[in-house]
């Protein structure tokens, strides 16, 4: 469900603002890496407290329909998702996705948080756990699949932002690893019982995540900034209202229903945007009034 609250008159309402992460980087620097090496993509960050960063430890899942859609098509290519990870371990090329899905549901209906230890793979069931090692420091992270993807053929998972800064890649974009699948004690098997919707429901959602990382992958379609995510209504209307003294750009609020939860996470966000617009100093100038550190993302 999506409602849009747009923006009727500005208001003189001031208020700090918490991004939906683990941790609030202060700045950005502009760099020309990116995941897959797309220039507008995710910009690396400063170094981030990885102390702050909640550790995964796996257990006991009850795994349902949610992501696990089998077979899957993407780009053309057809994918199956494994009836467990057992045994699993592979060595291969990882690579890091952040700002341009943060906030984005992933395959299983959850938010993505970039600062959160998680990551995407394209047949493991959803959820379960891996430990990641990157092989050129011997460095290792435990971490949630929770999302599908990478979509390349030259890499076998997708980290987090903060996982791929626990590893010491995130500055490179990929990094040579070996993964191994984590088996959680009475973890229980995949039952074909939807969590909160009926299967057909679930297969829309999946679906829908998949085509959306598809278009954000290829770069295409509009582009938004978004500044910040409330699950209190009235704290988005009045960072909208703050917001729009500082452009002409229509600011409105995107509010989507939590498949799992239920509840609604007010999005405060900004656009369309394109390459012809000055978007760092109408960026440097939000976060110099201390509104937050808006970063781009897909309607």
């Amino acid at each position: 469900m999506t409602t849009w609250f747009p923006l009727t008159r500005p208001l003189l309402i001031i208020m700090a603002v918490s991004l939906t992460a683990c941790v609030s980087p202060t700045s950005l620097q502009k760099t020309g890496s990116g995941r897959y090496e797309m220039a507008d993509d995710s910009p690396v960050l400063e170094p981030i407290d990885l102390s702050a960063v909640k550790p995964v430890i796996p257990e006991p899942v009850t795994r349902t329909q949610a992501g696990n859609k089998s077979p899957y098509t993407v780009n053309g290519q057809t994918y199956y998702v494994m009836p467990t990870e057992a045994g699993y371990q592979e060595t291969g090329m990882a690579s890091w996705y952040g700002r341009k899905f943060h906030g984005h549901l992933t395959s299983n209906g959850e938010i993505y948080d970039m600062f959160s230890l998680s990551a995407a793979h394209k047949s493991l069931p959803i959820p379960s756990f891996l430990e990641v090692t990157n092989l050129d420091n011997n460095r290792s992270v435990v971490v949630r699949v929770n999302d599908r993807g990478p979509f390349h053929d030259d890499r076998i998972v997708d980290l987090s932002y903060a996982a791929a800064a626990y590893l010491g890649y995130a500055d490179k974009g990929t990094a040579r690893v070996r993964v191994k699948a984590l088996l959680p004690a009475q973890s229980a098997p995949m039952t074909p019982r939807p969590l909160l919707t009926d299967n057909e429901e679930q297969e829309e959602i999946q679906t829908s995540v998949l085509e959306e990382r598809e278009l954000i992958e290829r770069n295409a379609g509009e582009e938004f900034l978004q500044v910040g995510a409330f699950s209190n209504l009235d704290s988005a209307r009045q960072l909208l209202a703050r917001v729009s003294n500082y452009t002409t750009l229509p600011v409105f609020i995107r509010s989507d229903q939590d498949v799992n939860t239920g509840s609604l996470l007010h999005r405060v966000r900004l656009g369309p945007v394109n390459e012809t617009m000055d978007l760092s100093s109408l960026i440097n100038l939000i976060m110099e009034a201390g509104l937050g550190q808006p970063f781009r993302v897909r309607q």
